[in-house]
């Protein structure tokens, strides 16, 4: 099991003696998740937080006219999965799979909260983790409302550098919040700059 960016995530707020990574690491669970795979299905209760050690995932709502609508891509290094549901233990309205072969490691929730009382240290890591979650969707927000459709795709490109390569345009628009025609368009604009 790879745990080398996990625990590097986990050192950049915290520090682990041998016993706390040992104990940590013994929690999770890896899981290979081939490209277009699921990894949580909508109406069904999220069982795990899902840590991205290699690949791309990407999470998403469908409305009632069978619209998908992207919440959130989590490469390398990420976190994901519906806290509500997780947290709450209630049917998720998201729905998360794989846009490319991924690797993951899955914290059950049981697991967590053994984690938690266990090691409290873990708390201020995963506040810490919540809290820049809650600021990064809280931007996109502000950004969805008040950028241009260009100053949105620049913001993605700056924080998602690699993803265009494996990632359909369909999708990055829909986190954009506009149609594949226009992303067309807006590509198309700044290429002839």
């Amino acid at each position: 099991m790879n745990t080398e960016t996990i625990l590097a995530s986990v050192r950049r707020y915290i520090s682990l003696n041998d016993e706390e990574t040992e104990y940590f690491t013994s929690l999770l669970l890896p899981t290979r998740v081939r490209q277009h795979d699921f990894i949580e299905q909508n109406g069904e209760t999220t069982k795990y937080f899902i840590y991205v050690t290699s690949g791309c995932l990407m999470t998403y709502f469908t409305d009632k006219d069978a619209t998908d609508h992207v919440i959130q891509f989590a490469t390398t290094g990420w976190w994901t999965g519906d806290l509500a549901s997780f947290t709450r233990q209630q049917p998720s309205i998201y729905a998360t799979k794989a846009l490319a072969d991924s690797e993951v490691l899955l914290l059950p929730r049981k697991e967590m909260d053994n984690l938690l009382e266990k090691c409290p240290k873990f708390e201020k890591y995963f506040r810490t983790i919540f809290q820049n979650s809650l600021i990064t969707h809280q931007n996109r927000l502000i950004q969805t409302l008040s950028a241009t459709a260009e100053e949105r795709y620049t913001a993605f490109g700056q924080k998602y550098p690699s993803l265009e390569q494996f990632v359909p345009l369909k999708y990055i628009a829909s986190y954009l919040g506009i149609t594949p025609e226009f992303l067309s368009k807006v590509r198309r604009k700044m290429m002839d700059r």
